[in-house]
Formats: C-alpha cells, structure tokens, sequence
C-alpha cells in the first residue's frame, strides 16, 4: 500500500543548479521538494501542486523574482502561498520592493542553514494556524447550512440575519475582528434545531404544551454541538446559539437571562433573527412589511429585546433595507395562510 506523504510542500525556485541543490541538502528529508529553473515554471508549478511556501531566487532571467512574485499574487489560486525571497541581493531599496510585490520574507545568500531551516519553519507554522481557522470556518458555515435542511428556512436567511447583526453591532461599537467573528457565527444561532424531532419542527400548525418544552431545548443542543474549543468563532457561536432566545425581562429560554446577562451577541442576533423571520414569507405566514416589523420590534423593546440595540437598529434602518434589497426571496407561487402572531415567527 502506498504512504499518503503529507509533509508540507515547498517550491525552490533559482535559475543556477548549484543554488537549488544547496537548498535541497538544507531542507531535503523534512519536507516534500520540487524546483523551477526559471520564472514561467515555477508559476506553472504552483498552480499545478499548490506549494505551501515559496522559495523564490530574484535576479534570473526572462522574469525576474519580482515578476514572479507580482504574477502569482494576482492569481486566485496561488495569492495566499508565502513567498520568501532568496537573493544576494540586501539594499533596503531592493527588499522593500520584495515586501511591495507580496513576499513574507527574505533570505541572503549565502545562505545560513539554521537561518532557512528557521524562517521555513516559522512561515509553515503560519500557514498551518492559517488552515485551520479556514477549516474551523468552513465546519462552522457546514454547520449552519445542515441546520437549514431541518428548518423552513433557505441560506439567505442566514445570510440576512447576519448581516443585519454586523449592521447592529457597528452601530454599538464593536470593532471589525469582532465582527468579522459575529458575521461568520450567527449562522449558527439555529443549529441545535438538528437535534429536534421533524414531526415538532416541520409542525405546520401550532404547538402543544410538551411539544413546545422539546421545542425549547434547541438552544442548549446547539451550544452542546458546538461545545467548548477555546476558539474565539467558537466560543462566539455557542454563546450566541445559547442565549439568541432570551428576552430581555427575563421570559426567555433556556436559563431565563434577563438584561445585560444576556451576552451582547445573543440580544443583537435576537433582533437580526426575529425582524428577518418577520419580513419574510414561511410556509406558515406572509411576509410582514418593514413597518409592521419595526412596530413589534420598538413595542417589544425592554421586553423581548434590549431598548438601546432597538433604537440603533432604527437608527441603521437603510443599511438593513439595503441588506434585504441585495439577499432578497425568490416570490413564491403557492398561496400562504395571513399573518400570524409574531411569536409563530421566531426562529
């Protein structure tokens, strides 16, 4: 049977042979190897074997480091592979136009050994934390899409509702890595509905008492889903996923939260939630207008949600049209039933 070799690739690239081979004993055995003699295959290269890390000669001919370098990082493909620079090369000049055209770093020759075998590693270790917050990201969004096949609900009302939640927390001051977290979490707000039997969750009519309680227990599946990692995405998620069913006066579920025990992200995905549930059409309700939902939501305030993110929800009220404007519904054809009271609506 053949061995799998998953040792991170790295593409030496120098037009003298000599070079090449000097970076070869340096690094051979370690990590898997391949070399270009020249700028136009080492591209091909890349796009062929998807290198990890890039170790680049600058002064060749026909096209230089530098071009190589600018060529690779306009390219979808290969933008995010590290390039290193390996030259003779040392004037400040020359090593800010490396910086300039996207190289992570640079090596002079001749080289040190334990310098390369160093930088090599420390680029590598950045790839790898690199690759597994993508993946970390990607289980995430999987995630919340599995939780949507469980629902009557579509990808955009994910997509909405947490945009809608970016909107709200910029208008409260939350800075950007904040919200990129927020934006990539609140999809998965709704993923212990995985674990709520199909007969409660499709119900089309309304609930009883017990089939409510089962009902109710989806907050706490999901944050038992996602569970504890010491992730910030994570641990973001399972917060929100856990108390995004709070209210405000304490009414909510699952632990009866009141006010600023509710976490900031559960009381702002609360609102983005339940104002996208309420202006969109389900199998069970029309669509309520923007007005009606602005209406439930400010009679709701000090209630179901916290008054101060009601106002700046307002406040941002053309951003969230706007939103809605851009991840709009396909109209459905089938007649639905007239409105229902809002407490049908939250999802």
């Amino acid at each position: 049977m053949n061995q799998i070799d998953c040792s991170p690739k790295i593409l030496l690239v120098d037009d003298e042979p000599n070079n090449l081979q000097v970076l070869k004993q340096v690094l051979d055995g370690q990590y898997h190897l391949m070399f270009a003699k020249n700028g136009q295959r080492a591209i091909e290269l890349a796009l062929e074997r998807s290198p990890h890390l890039i170790l680049l000669d600058v002064m060749m001919p026909e096209m230089d480091g530098f071009e190589v370098c600018r060529r690779l990082k306009s390219m979808p493909k290969t933008e995010h592979i590290p390039i290193i620079f390996v030259t003779a090369m040392s004037e400040v000049e020359s090593e800010f136009k490396g910086f300039e055209v996207g190289a992570v770093d640079y090596i002079t020759k001749p080289i040190s050994p334990a310098i390369v075998r160093a930088r090599v590693k420390t680029h590598l270790s950045l790839v790898r934390v690199s690759e597994l917050v993508d993946t970390q990201l990607q289980i995430v969004r999987r995630l919340g899409r599995a939780s949507e096949y469980k629902d009557n609900e579509t990808g955009l009302h994910v997509i909405r509702m947490s945009h809608y939640s970016v909107e709200l927390g910029r208008a409260y001051g939350l800075n950007e890595a904040t919200l990129d977290l927020l934006l990539n979490a609140a999809p998965m707000h709704d993923v212990g509905k995985i674990g709520i039997p199909d007969n409660i969750l499709l119900k089309p009519g309304k609930l009883t008492d017990e089939e409510w309680e089962i009902m109710k227990q989806h907050p706490q599946i999901g944050a038992d889903i996602v569970g504890d990692h010491g992730s910030p995405l994570l641990d973001m998620a399972k917060e929100i996923a856990l108390t995004h069913h709070e209210k405000w006066d304490g009414s909510g579920y699952p632990k009866g939260l009141k006010g600023e025990e509710i976490p900031l992200v559960g009381r702002i995905v609360a609102i983005a939630d339940v104002f996208d549930a309420l202006t969109t059409e389900r199998p069970y309700k029309k669509a309520w207008s923007v007005e009606e939902a602005l209406k439930y939501l400010t009679e709701s305030a000090g209630t179901h949600f916290d008054p101060t993110l009601i106002d700046l929800f307002v406040e941002r009220l053309p951003a969230i049209i706007e939103i809605m404007t851009r991840w709009k519904e396909t109209p459905s054809k089938e007649d639905v039933p007239e409105k229902q009271p809002a407490t049908q609506t939250e999802s």
